[in-house]
């Protein structure tokens, strides 16, 4: 694995996200949702409470409409213009190249997370909060992102169809986080036994973002959320060869 090429493609992908108003439009939209979910639909002042809870609970279903919309081109457009072939041609290996574009998405996504922290600074100058629950959430979200953005890019890999590529990573992110819905949980429990309900809500964004929103950081949190984006990455790689050989 050769970093200095997966930094020079980290370094390419990043810069022409800001060369289009693509990068505006996100940030400017998530940071809209994110303030308005926080404070109105969350409920901020009628809580009483100064804390990010209700910022951090509406992540997941952000990131469902915002994540697929930006991992939809990453393999999607190449393959549609035809740049694809010209990239594959380079002397970079396949999953250098899938982890150069996820990096640099990953890195676009912080950059609009980071980008929040208005409202970090608004709770401390309101009240008292924990900051060290807000940092661990902070970073949870940001390895959920990660998490949407590895099924993102991989379902990308399949079309040429930005839109397909769009409702197809909607679909499948919508599964991993109904999956520790307690709706579906329940539905479940009923008749199924406990081991098979937990290895069902195990799978799920929300079982493992929820431990993390709570300001604990457990090791099979993170194991899931690394483990997840590796699995896909990895997938994406497979299908990429299976379409240079076709």
């Amino acid at each position: 694995m050769r970093i200095s090429l997966i930094w020079t493609l980290f370094w390419r992908e990043l810069v022409s996200y800001f060369a289009t108003p693509i990068a505006y439009v996100f940030i400017v939209i998530f940071l809209f949702l994110s303030g308005i979910f926080s404070f109105y639909l969350g409920n901020f002042f009628e809580r009483g409470q100064a804390d990010l809870v209700p910022f951090f609970n509406f992540h997941p279903w952000l990131y469902l409409f915002l994540i697929p919309a930006l991992s939809m081109r990453l393999w999607a457009e190449e393959r549609k213009s035809g740049t694809i072939e010209l990239l594959l041609t380079l002397p970079i290996t396949i999953m250098e190249t899938v982890l150069g574009k996820f990096l640099a998405a990953w890195a676009f996504t912080a950059i609009a997370l980071a980008l929040t922290f208005p409202m970090w600074i608004s709770v401390n100058y309101l009240g008292n909060p924990d900051n060290a629950v807000i940092a661990v959430s902070y970073l949870g979200s940001l390895l959920m992102a990660g998490g949407f953005l590895a099924i993102g890019i991989s379902i990308s890999a399949l079309t040429k169809n930005q839109v397909i590529a769009f409702v197809i990573t909607v679909v499948v992110c919508l599964m991993f986080i109904l999956s520790g819905f307690p709706l579906v949980l329940d539905f479940f429990s009923g008749w199924t036994p406990q081991v098979i309900l937990e290895t069902i809500s195990s799978f799920s964004f929300l079982t493992h973002f929820n431990a993390i929103n709570k300001g604990v950081i457990d090791l099979r949190d993170i194991i899931y959320f690394l483990s997840l984006i590796a699995f896909w990455l990895f997938a994406t790689a497979i299908l990429i060869e299976m379409k240079k050989a076709d």
